[in-house]
């Protein structure tokens, strides 16, 4: 049982070492594409939502 989780750790600090982790610049770019997409589909939504609201309260009256 204790071999079995042994190998597993060694085989997790293996994988660890193949993984190449992004430089703080290309943190930074993403971060600032996903901002800059969540900001425009936040807007494009709230306007959706806002003509539907008009069109339901249009029909309503």
């Amino acid at each position: 049982m204790f071999k079995k989780i042994k190998n597993f750790f060694k085989e997790v600090k293996i994988e660890l070492k193949k993984v190449v982790f992004p430089s703080r610049e290309e943190v930074i770019g993403s971060t600032k594409v996903v901002l800059v997409l969540v900001l425009i589909v936040a807007v494009f939504l709230g306007l959706i939502d806002l003509v539907l609201s008009k069109l339901v309260g249009m029909v309503v009256k």
